[in-house]
């Protein structure tokens, strides 16, 4: 027998929930139609992607793993318009790449600032897949400051501080924005590394510094260790002594690589690096350009519960 009141609550609770599924949909929806226009699907002779207008004079960033060896190709966007391109550079370690539009592009996208991302927040990833515009699929950031091999395979190619995210990526994804709940750009997609998990590059001050060298440039010189690491918290003794609160534990180390000859190994926890503190990827990779190639850097880290001192000296990643 109904209580009292009981119908009236359950039908208050199930338009509650229906409010909040409409503006979570009203958010990703929104967030589609900021981002789409702004999305190219890129085909270049070896295969396709996606990529993403970032300056009003024609640049556009995708992945250097989609474009590959390519020289150019073409960009197709949702509107219809079609133009070629020129890959102006590549840099394997970050897997961005930037091309030129030889023509007119839809205007760009605005870029946020994956620094200011916490685990559990709305993220939209917007592709262009095989000329399937306006593939949108929404979720959370799972984790952040993760590293990975890139696909490659090749000694001591490793993308460093990449955004986890659990919204679903098609492989044409590739190259498209990851953006935030009010339309800003805060990665470029990069992989799909399994069920229910993607892979984004963040926008943040790094990945600004590797654009620009790529526009005026074409390439970056970097510097490379070769480890795979994850943010860790620190105990509090070890925290209270060097002043921060987190670390990167090594995950992996890439045979032959100069953190291999260092003599670095995994489960070793990075608490510093160039005497200074380092508590996520970025904190390392801000180290690791070229003025860092082929000189001492000294590394801190903490193997079986004492600090360990070892000196490692980055290479140029080459080919």
């Amino acid at each position: 027998m109904e209580r009292p009141g009981e119908g009236a609550g359950a039908d208050a609770a199930a338009a509650a929930g229906a409010g909040a599924l409409d503006a979570y949909s009203r958010v990703v929806t929104d967030v589609a139609a900021a981002v789409t226009p702004h999305v190219a699907a890129v085909l270049v002779r070896r295969g396709a992607g996606s990529g993403v207008v970032v300056t009003d004079d024609g640049f556009l960033l995708t992945n250097a793993h989609v474009v590959g060896s390519s020289t150019g190709g073409e960009a197709a966007f949702a509107d219809g318009t079609e133009v070629g391109f020129d890959v102006v550079g590549s840099d394997p370690l970050s897997d961005l790449a930037v091309l030129r539009a030889r023509g007119a592009t839809p205007p760009p996208a605005t870029l946020g600032d994956a620094d200011g991302l916490r685990v559990g927040q709305l993220v939209v990833a917007v592709g262009n897949p095989l000329g399937l515009a306006g593939s949108v699929t929404a979720g959370v950031v799972s984790g952040l400051g993760r590293s990975l091999p890139t696909r490659s395979g090749r000694a001591g190619r490793v993308i460093e501080d990449v955004i986890q995210t659990d919204a679903a990526l098609n492989p044409g994804s590739s190259g498209g924005a990851l953006a935030d709940a009010t339309g800003a750009v805060v990665g470029i997609n990069t992989a799909v590394a399994g069920i229910g998990l993607g892979l984004a590059v963040p926008v943040n001050a790094t990945a600004r510094r590797i654009v620009s060298s790529l526009i005026a440039e074409g390439r970056v010189r970097r510097a490379y260790l070769g480890l795979v690491s994850t943010p860790t918290p620190l105990s509090p003794d070890v925290a209270e002594r060097l002043g921060a609160g987190r670390a990167l534990r090594i995950v992996e180390v890439v045979a032959g690589a100069p953190a291999d000859r260092a003599g670095l190994r995994p489960g070793d926890v990075v608490v510093t690096a160039g005497r200074a503190p380092v508590s996520d990827a970025q904190s390392l990779q801000r180290l690791l350009f070229a003025d860092a190639i082929g000189r001492p850097l000294p590394v801190t880290v903490l193997r079986n519960g004492a600090m360990v001192d070892v000196i490692a000296v980055p290479a140029e990643l080459t080919g």
